[in-house]
């Protein structure tokens, strides 16, 4: 075989290879819009579902001490956004917001203060995830003016969501939950395959804090 026949062969065979990868991509891509489009349907039907019935919502608490008020879930939005991806359009993602406000009456004030590093930063990360109101204030000694501490005055107000990513490559959702069992984050994903009524049918018990098996 020359020279020329061996480079043939090779480009022969990358040839082939970048075949097999666009129809794997393209099976992925079609996979992925299915689930996204199940996924679309569910939520936002949910959504206007939810934002009637007004579910209770989880056990609140900032520094794991000072409990909020008993919450409800209200005020749910759907949306999506498409993108571009080998010059077609497909879903980029999707979400679902929520407010938590008290259930009985208006917002009220609450106060927490912090004086360890471990107890600022989780208190803080968890104002900052919940899109909570507050004031940040420092405590100081009367005489000396040294920090004693770090309080944070707020408003009995949160923020929750589950936004939905789509991985058109790898032909699976990323699903990341917020403040749906009080305040943390919770990410995990699924096989496109796998996203069925079902497996939705666990994401929205997992939104109205029932047991679930989702995440």
């Amino acid at each position: 075989m020359s020279f020329l026949d061996q480079l043939k062969s090779q480009a022969t065979a990358l040839q082939q290879q970048q075949h097999g990868q666009v129809q794997n991509f393209q099976a992925n891509t079609a996979l992925t819009e299915a689930a996204c489009q199940k996924a679309w349907s569910y939520l936002s039907d949910l959504a206007r579902q939810l934002s009637v019935i007004e579910p209770p919502g989880p056990k609140f608490t900032l520094d794991g001490k000072t409990p909020w008020p008993a919450m409800k879930l209200t005020h749910f939005r759907a949306d999506s956004r498409k993108k571009k991806l080998r010059d077609k359009e497909v879903f980029d993602y999707l979400a679902v917001g929520w407010q938590i406000v008290p259930q009985f009456g208006l917002a009220v004030g609450g106060s927490v203060s912090a004086n360890f590093p471990p107890d600022l930063q989780r208190i803080e990360k968890r104002l900052a995830e919940g899109g909570v109101k507050h004031e940040r204030i420092e405590v100081r000694h009367p005489e000396k003016n040294s920090l004693l501490a770090l309080r944070f005055d707020y408003i009995t107000e949160a923020r929750g969501s589950v936004t939905v990513t789509a991985d058109h490559d790898n032909a699976k959702l990323v699903f990341r939950v917020a403040n749906a069992s009080g305040f943390e984050i919770i990410t995990t994903s699924w096989a496109a395959g796998q996203v069925q009524t079902s497996t939705l049918d666990e994401l929205a018990k997992m939104i109205v804090a029932q047991p679930h098996r989702f995440a």
